[in-house]
């Protein structure tokens, strides 16, 4: 199939990303997909594509593509510079793109992920139920790989689109501080009452162990939480979203592309309505949890996911 977009510049880390891979957890394959699906639903409603279409995921710094026919294309998430060929464009609001145009996406200046969609989708074979990259393994997306200089990426037949912005209500506001709301794992028994205050109390901050895997969480006063010793505990599942305690105290929040199991107590789980801020959070910024009830976290799920698919369209998940 004929390239639709041309890698100039892949910028820090980017990749090939649609929807999550729902069926192969069993096999110990994760399920990936976008960091921030919202953000990658949005940007795909600019195109006329289903939301979990393949798209292109951008990390901070950004990148820049030609395009090697004329197709529409659509950006969300978080918030860069996006210039064609000098004119500056914005975000939430799809456009064309002319063959030999030059597509300049600048760094993030808030969040960590930008999606770029074409009109059509990135055309690139599914594996396991999903176009998404899963970098560890090597699968799908683009040879199972970050894109480089020089990639070729084609894209769906050109139908032509009505050209339309993002909803206002559903532009999300950007800055360095998070909040996610998060019931007891099943290790939350372990947290003391000082250990839970600690917990949901504030004061946390992404440390600079950060990927798609997972985000190590570390206190601004150099503080940790303690939890008695439980000795060897045996693998249990793991889901994107689940808040890991290693013996060293300091949190981890894992990702998409976690793995499917782990041994570390369990002490929390951010809720499916909160799940995908995940993909935004960047190195040094504030995290703060907030203790949710399950009920509570149903109820918000099912208002927060009517309201995007208000939009989005009948068929969007939260994942």
């Amino acid at each position: 199939m004929t390239a639709a977009l041309t890698v100039l510049d892949p910028g820090l880390q980017t990749t090939v990303q649609a929807g999550p891979r729902r069926a192969a957890r069993h096999l110990g394959v994760p399920a990936s997909g976008a960091a921030d699906p919202v953000s990658l639903a949005l940007a795909n409603r600019l195109v006329g594509n289903p939301w979990d279409a393949a798209a292109i995921e951008l990390t901070l710094t950004g990148g820049s593509f030609r395009a090697e026919r004329t197709l529409t294309v659509g950006i969300a998430g978080a918030p860069c510079t996006v210039q064609v060929d000098g004119r500056s464009f914005g975000l939430h609001r799809g456009f064309r793109l002319e063959r030999g145009s030059k597509l300049a996406l600048g760094p993030a200046s808030a969040g960590c992920r930008t999606y770029l969609a074409a009109e059509g989708g990135i055309d690139v074979p599914a594996v396991l139920g999903s176009a998404s990259t899963y970098l560890p393994a090597g699968l799908g997306g683009l040879e199972g790989r970050s894109l480089r200089s020089g990639d070729r990426l084609p894209a769906g037949s050109a139908s032509g689109v009505e050209v339309v912005s993002t909803p206002d209500a559903l532009r999300p506001p950007w800055d360095r501080n998070w909040t996610l709301r998060a019931c007891l794992g099943p290790g939350g028994e372990l947290l003391t009452e000082a250990g839970r205050a600690l917990l949901f109390g504030g004061g946390w901050r992404a440390g600079r162990a950060a990927d798609r895997t997972g985000v190590r969480l570390e206190r601004s006063d150099g503080g940790t939480l303690a939890l008695p010793s439980v000795g060897s505990l045996p693998s249990a599942p793991v889901f994107p979203g689940t808040l890991q305690c290693p013996e060293g105290g300091a949190p981890i929040l894992l990702g998409p592309d976690s793995g499917t199991t782990g041994g570390y107590p369990r002490i929390a789980q951010v809720i499916r309505a909160d799940r995908h801020l995940f993909g935004q959070i960047r190195p040094g910024d504030a995290v703060r949890l907030l203790l949710w009830t399950p009920d509570d976290a149903r109820a918000v799920l099912e208002e927060k996911a009517t309201l995007l698919s208000s939009w989005i369209g009948k068929d969007f998940q939260l994942d």
